[in-house]
């Protein structure tokens, strides 16, 4: 079992900065696929961004690619998501997930295992 928690949402200008974090419970993090997915109101949940267990590959979803980083430091059980030059658009519940194994590239929200219970990121025009 995994528990995943996550924190640095807030309120933000239209391009400014944010970084999140997902910290993990457990033991096995390192071998865990990682991703940041988001649920704007009335809309479904979207995936973000997503690492690899070793972080050696990082993806993304074309509406952040170049403006969001993923990344994950395995020996403190966190994953971050750097989120720069911010826009209303972006604002929504932030979710980290995690998925026991496996090498692909996971971007279904069915993919995961875990998930934490989001934070509010707001950017203000």
């Amino acid at each position: 079992q995994v528990q995943l928690v996550e924190s640095g949402g807030g309120l933000v200008q239209a391009g400014g900065s944010l970084r999140l974090s997902c910290a993990a419970s457990g033991r096995t993090f390192s071998s865990y696929v990682m991703g940041w997915f988001r649920q704007a109101p009335g809309k479904e949940r979207e995936f973000v961004a997503g690492i690899t267990w070793s972080g050696g590959t990082t993806y993304y979803e074309d509406s952040v690619s170049g403006r969001f980083t993923i990344s994950r430091e395995n020996a403190k059980n966190t994953v971050y998501l750097q989120m720069n030059s911010l826009k209303p658009e972006d604002t929504a519940v932030y979710y980290c997930a995690a998925r026991s194994g496996g090498r692909g590239y996971y971007t279904s929200g069915r993919s995961y295992d875990y998930w934490g219970q989001g934070t509010q990121v707001t950017v203000s025009s």
